[in-house]
């Protein structure tokens, strides 16, 4: 059995949820393996600047503040402030290829990395498709600066980060964040779909352990 949880870097909601998600993590340690997939949430054909969902983002986020707790930092929302002045245009892909590279190595430590590439977008105000935006992060997960970034644009990493964006379709997970428990090949269980709290989640897993 693995919990399987759909999330994206640019996703707001999945901020939020990421404290949840650590919690999930460390309460079912000992019995669940929990698997981060890169939902490719902002994928566009050509690169758009934030102006395109700044006006919608300026709204959402108080929301989202407010239901779960979190807080956006300033200078991230200097940029959804002062859309015409930002140089952001936002794309999914790198922070699911930082992802895969984080994976391939330490499994183990994706919900971490997941919510820490979130925490630097949402709070610091990192732009998650600069290369330096990562730089930071790399001590504290014992990845290599020279490899880190000679894999950043590789290809191998680049079709891993598809091919999570691929399987989150398979999945049908059209909306983010989202948290299935997977207890055979074919049968998958709905956890979670948008932002869910921690008591809720942890109750319905244990629901369905008990009865697996």
């Amino acid at each position: 059995m693995t919990l399987i949880y759909c999330y994206d870097a640019y996703c707001g909601w999945c901020y939020g949820f990421s404290p949840v998600m650590k919690q999930i993590e460390e309460t079912f340690r000992d019995r669940l393996p929990v698997a981060v997939l890169s939902g490719g949430m902002v994928l566009p054909e050509t690169p758009q600047p934030i102006s395109v969902t700044a006006a919608f983002i300026k709204e959402a986020y108080k929301t989202v503040e407010d239901y779960t707790g979190v807080s956006f930092g300033s200078d991230y929302l200097w940029h959804i402030l002062h859309p015409e002045q930002s140089d952001w245009f936002p794309n999914s892909e790198k922070p699911a290829i930082a992802l895969s590279i984080l994976k391939d190595q330490f499994p183990e430590k994706a919900v971490a990395f997941a919510a820490d590439l979130q925490y630097a977008l949402h709070f610091e105000g990192r732009d998650l498709t600069d290369d330096e935006a990562y730089r930071h992060l790399l001590p504290q997960y014992g990845l290599s600066e020279d490899d880190f970034f000679r894999q950043l644009h590789e290809e191998e990493y680049k079709e891993k980060a598809h091919y999570d964006f691929a399987l989150v379709k398979q999945l049908q997970v059209n909306s983010f964040p989202q948290l299935l428990l997977q207890v055979s090949d074919s049968k998958f269980y709905l956890i979670a779909k948008g932002y869910t709290d921690f008591a809720t989640v942890k109750s319905r897993i244990e629901q369905i352990l008990d009865t697996v």
